[in-house]
């Protein structure tokens, strides 16, 4: 499991809209992460703050909330903003709404897809704070052939839609994201930038996949193929912390995130699922990480 692994869109919510100048389409919700792309055409997006951006076809802009943003035919247009509030809404928090997303073939000669993408918690947290509040990738890359099939599944209402729409925006993101973190020049985070390494690389998905494992740094070095000596030093330089301490830290976002959202688990529940077979011992790791109690952060998390 790689660090895009824990981010699974469920109830995402697309539309796509076929648009005549002059527009203005002013998108108010702020929902975590928006995809806006468009098939044909062309616009500009207009951050709440921050300078707009092109979208020309099959570039690709990802917008990080809470901030809301425009979609324009042109930077200051003379059209009426039209709020995009009860179709393109950030999922309700608690579940999945499962709806079709919204479509309005229009004649226009500009069509746009939107996406909007529900990251929740504190594992979510680690990729939206390695992000700016707007990034542009242009087309031509892998996420091309990603919108053909876009495009054909919002236009339709059939069986498992939602589904496949999810499934499609999790692949979308993936790859905007991978080519705006590998661009010449850019400044990955440590956590990305490790995973390319064979050995790191391996023993990051390893604690990812099994975080409630009895890890050792002998036990981990074992399953990656090197030594113990060789395995913390190569993790501290690329990922900047030991080995046990990165587990420590995993295991109490995830505790986090189980405690915020997890109201029928227990504070013991919480403790087994992330590798503590003892609640007080647990319960003092997660104070000591923290600074709360995990009944304290439970109860201020509500």
């Amino acid at each position: 499991m790689d660090a895009f692994g824990d981010l699974r869109a469920h109830g995402s919510l697309f539309g796509s809209s076929a648009l005549s100048a002059p527009w203005a389409l002013h998108f108010v919700d702020g929902a975590p992460l928006t995809l806006c792309t468009v098939l044909d055409g062309g616009g500009w997006v207009v951050p709440e703050h921050g300078e707009p951006e092109p979208l020309n076809a099959y570039d690709t802009v990802v917008v990080r909330g809470p901030g809301t943003f425009s979609f324009v035919d042109e930077v200051g247009t003379p059209a009426e903003p039209v709020a995009c509030g009860e179709h393109c809404a950030a999922p309700e928090e608690g579940g999945t709404r499962h709806r079709r997303g919204w479509h309005d073939p229009g004649d226009g000669a500009t069509t746009l897809i939107v996406g909007a993408y529900p990251v929740r918690g504190e594992i979510g947290a680690r990729l939206l704070d390695a992000l700016p509040a707007v990034l542009r990738v242009a087309g031509g890359g892998t996420g091309d052939a990603v919108l053909d099939h876009l495009a054909a599944e919002v236009a339709v209402d059939a069986p498992g839609q939602q589904v496949v729409l999810d499934r499609l925006l999790d692949w979308m993101l993936v790859c905007t994201l991978r080519e705006w973190f590998d661009r010449p020049g850019g400044e990955p985070p440590a956590w990305w930038t490790a995973q390319r390494d064979p050995v790191v690389g391996h023993a990051l998905r390893l604690l990812h996949a099994e975080p409630a494992a009895p890890w050792t740094v002998g036990s981990l070095a074992g399953r990656t193929g090197v030594s113990r000596s060789t395995l913390a030093k190569r993790f501290a330089d690329l990922v900047g912390e030991p080995p046990l301490t990165y587990l420590t830290h995993r295991r109490m976002a995830l505790a986090a995130d189980l405690l915020a959202e997890r109201a029928d688990r227990t504070v013991a529940d919480v403790a087994r699922a992330v590798g503590y077979s003892d609640a007080f011992g647990f319960s003092a790791a997660f104070k000591r990480v923290r600074g709360a109690n995990p009944s304290e952060f439970r109860r201020a998390a509500r």
